[in-house]
């Protein structure tokens, strides 16, 4: 009788380690997963701080495209009024179309293309896109890892138990796919 009590006390310390050690998991993930966000936000600041000065440098050449440069302050005005993830993402994906109008105005202005101050201000655009893409793919990672935490059995049960849902992905807006169109 002893040997049982001692068996059961045994497997419901494993039992509730188990449950710790889930829990933590999760936490650490959830954790992981909104740190990797703020490195996307980041690098949309970056983003948004480099708009201004490539729409002040294409503004005064382009005064006809004032739709365009509508298009992106309310983009960023959208951005940064949004409160959650998925708002954040829409907003920004508003912000990609209009930026998209306005280089594709710009490779059209021979006067533009040449300008020492739009090809730096393009090329660090660039850049800081490419860094937006990158920690994209980072945070949808860190957010697979998660849910499959979550939805993994027997952590599904941890996961339920004290509150843990599954986070959604990053994902582009419909129609990002295709090019932006500008007409003169």
């Amino acid at each position: 009788m002893k040997k049982i009590l001692i068996g059961i006390v045994i497997v419901l310390v494993l039992i509730v380690l188990y449950g710790f050690s889930t829990y933590n998991s999760l936490i650490t993930l959830s954790v992981s997963a909104d740190t990797q966000w703020k490195q996307v936000e980041v690098d949309y600041q970056r983003r948004f701080d480099l708009i201004p000065n490539l729409v002040e440098s294409v503004k005064g050449i382009m005064k006809q495209e004032q739709s365009v440069f509508t298009a992106i302050a309310d983009a960023r005005t959208k951005y940064s009024g949004a409160s959650s993830i998925s708002e954040k993402a829409r907003a920004a994906g508003e912000v990609e179309s209009a930026l998209g109008r306005l280089l594709a105005v710009v490779e059209n202005y021979p006067q533009l293309k040449s300008s020492e101050t739009v090809q730096t201000l393009m090329s660090q655009l660039e850049g800081s896109e490419n860094r937006i893409s990158v920690e994209r793919m980072r945070f949808n990672n860190t957010v697979k890892s998660y849910n499959l935490k979550v939805m993994r059995f027997p952590s599904s049960i941890i996961a339920s138990i004290t509150g843990f849902a599954q986070r959604d992905y990053f994902n582009a807006e419909v129609g990002a796919e295709k090019a932006p169109k500008v007409q003169f």
